[in-house]
């Protein structure tokens, strides 16, 4: 079956192919009757108009940059999900943008976007990345940042406050007299680690003490488990946390084959999980993060600031819960 153009359009209504064009994007320069030859044309030849070709006539594609780690894929898997289903509803596509450490560079990506034309970006990475957000605001183009709080012009942040849920637990424990604390470093999410430092060293502030026991992973350790498997042997804490439930299984399993009992002897929290938790044994204690939410308000707040509505927050703080499950006492 031959596909219907422009063209056939045109010939059909008996007009030019800038006039079609024009009753296409919505022009208010045409005349009625011809607006409704047009259509009727449009209409009887079941004419679908060219997405990109109609983005290039409005400047805009109906198109959303969405750029991601690699290493985050199976956290952000529900992320994704959360924001396609949402910019399904408003007719928006998604162009998927991976950042794989030591291979991509942002500044190509960045590049790339800027010569797609997209209508606007959407970025979770744990790199702040300043400078190649202030060079996509050149472009004036909007931008929204999931899980980092940024202040800057034409950016939206939606974000669960770690700082903040890592300060409440760390001063539980101090409550119960529990002052042994640990933090390993993930070297994957350096911003995310900053902020839990952060909030355990408030907590302990607060109770005029000092946070110490930040666990930085050396540089010739390849993963966390071959660091804590040697590091455990001659170290105990009451609480060790991690950021992700891979590298809090690594804690549970290093401890566990150093002879330390969990939780009995040491207890292991992470702030965000996976399918793979439910797997683990024993699961493991963390915070439910609204991973699924973080996507889709993300994309409903990018719809409004294309939309230029004005009426929404730039910065979005969406909650979270401590879920208690079989590596903590309590």
């Amino acid at each position: 079956m031959k596909r219907v153009t422009i063209y056939d359009v045109a010939k059909e209504a008996g007009v030019s192919l800038a006039t079609v064009s024009r009753v296409i994007n919505g022009s208010n320069v045409v005349k009625e009757p011809t607006r409704e030859r047009v259509e009727a044309a449009i209409e009887k030849l079941g004419y679908k108009p060219n997405a990109i070709a109609q983005g290039l006539a409005l400047q805009k594609t109906t198109t959303i940059a969405l750029v991601v780690p690699e290493a985050s894929f199976t956290y952000t898997g529900q992320i994704i999900n959360g924001l396609i289903d949402v910019a399904k509803i408003y007719n928006y596509n998604i162009m998927l943008h991976t950042i794989t450490e030591g291979i991509t560079e942002i500044g190509d990506i960045i590049e790339d976007i800027i010569k797609s034309r997209v209508d606007g970006v959407i970025l979770y990475n744990d790199k702040l990345m300043i400078s190649e957000m202030e060079e996509l605001s050149k472009y004036n183009i909007p931008i929204v940042v999931i899980g980092n709080r940024v202040n800057a012009d034409n950016v939206c942040c939606v974000y669960v406050d770690v700082e903040k849920a890592i300060y409440e637990l760390t001063l539980k424990y101090l409550e119960e007299d529990k002052k042994e604390i640990a933090i390993i470093e993930d070297r994957k999410n350096r911003y995310t680690t900053a902020q839990m430092v952060s909030g355990a060293k408030k907590a302990f502030a607060k109770k005029g003490l000092e946070f110490t026991n930040f666990l930085r992973i050396p540089a010739n350790a390849r993963t966390s488990y071959e660091f804590l498997g040697r590091w455990f042997r001659d170290h105990r804490y009451d609480v060790v946390i991690g950021n992700r439930d891979s590298q809090a299984m690594a804690i549970v399993n290093t401890a566990r084959e150093n002879g330390i009992s969990i939780p009995d002897e040491m207890e292991v929290v992470c702030v965000i999980d996976t399918k793979y938790n439910a797997m683990m044994r024993p699961q493991i204690s963390s915070f439910s993060i609204p991973s699924y939410d973080l996507g889709a308000v993300s994309m409903r707040v990018m719809t409004k600031m294309l939309q230029n509505t004005g009426d929404f927050d730039r910065l979005i703080e969406l909650s979270y819960l401590f879920t208690p499950r079989q590596t903590t006492k309590n």
